[in-house]
């Protein structure tokens, strides 16, 4: 493991995927096949080459096609979050896996329809070069709007010279952008909700203390929310 400061991640995969729908009436979101390959396997492809030999996978909406798509892996291994009773979002999520004892301190975190393709060094050799564990709860890889493929939105994040983050303010445009990939301390989850909630409630808390952390990407990343983004990220992917 060169450079990582784990070797596990958390990869988010149990969403119902209402936006992508017609793509998702039949599959997984992390099914639907962009560049001829599954979304999902963008990420793990990615997680493998970085070194991660570990990755939890949470399940929930046709988990069952899903967890036969991902288990025969070896690089990484796959470990199933089973989720079908109960979606938990993201927050929750996470906090399950945890009290299984599925994921160490710290681990990475990484939405299972991410693709991104990496700068000078790989993005999770990046967040682990920057981790800080006195100071961060969460180191969040954020990306700029040039960057930022398929992305129309007013960005989420303005991060100061030393890396810390604030929400955007509510009517303006923030130049920052969550990619869906982060590295998360254990502290992070500490006292949380029980049940289904969304990261965004530790995330406020970490802003409150000064300890949610941000770091530039120097790839490209590309948001693939809509059936419309498979075809744009296809194309940017391969050239036509």
């Amino acid at each position: 493991m060169t450079g990582l400061v784990t070797d596990t991640a958390m990869v988010m995969a149990a969403g119902i995927g209402k936006r992508m729908r017609p793509l998702t009436a039949s599959q997984p979101k992390p099914l639907v096949r962009v560049a001829g390959k599954a979304l999902i396997d963008h990420a793990l492809d990615r997680l493998g080459d970085a070194g991660v030999t570990r990755a939890v996978v949470n399940v929930h909406y046709l988990a069952d096609a899903l967890v036969a798509h991902v288990e025969p892996r070896k690089c990484p291994s796959i470990t199933i979050s089973d989720e079908r009773e109960l979606l938990l979002e993201t927050g929750g999520g996470m906090v399950k896996a945890m009290a299984a004892g599925q994921l160490p301190d710290p681990f990475f975190c990484v939405n299972g329809d991410s693709i991104w393709l990496d700068g000078p060094r790989n993005a999770f050799a990046d967040l682990s070069a920057h981790w800080r564990p006195d100071d961060m709860d969460a180191l969040l890889l954020v990306v700029s709007h040039a960057r930022a493929g398929n992305f129309d939105g007013p960005g989420d994040f303005y991060m100061d010279a030393r890396g810390k983050l604030r929400r955007k303010l509510p009517g303006r445009i923030a130049p920052f952008i969550y990619t869906g990939i982060q590295l998360v301390s254990h502290r992070l989850l500490r006292d949380s909700p029980q049940g289904a909630f969304s990261t965004n409630i530790l995330w406020n808390r970490a802003i409150e203390e000064g300890r949610l952390y941000g770091l530039a990407f120097t790839g490209q990343w590309y948001e693939v929310g809509r059936p419309e983004h498979v075809i744009a990220t296809r194309e940017a992917l391969t050239g036509g």
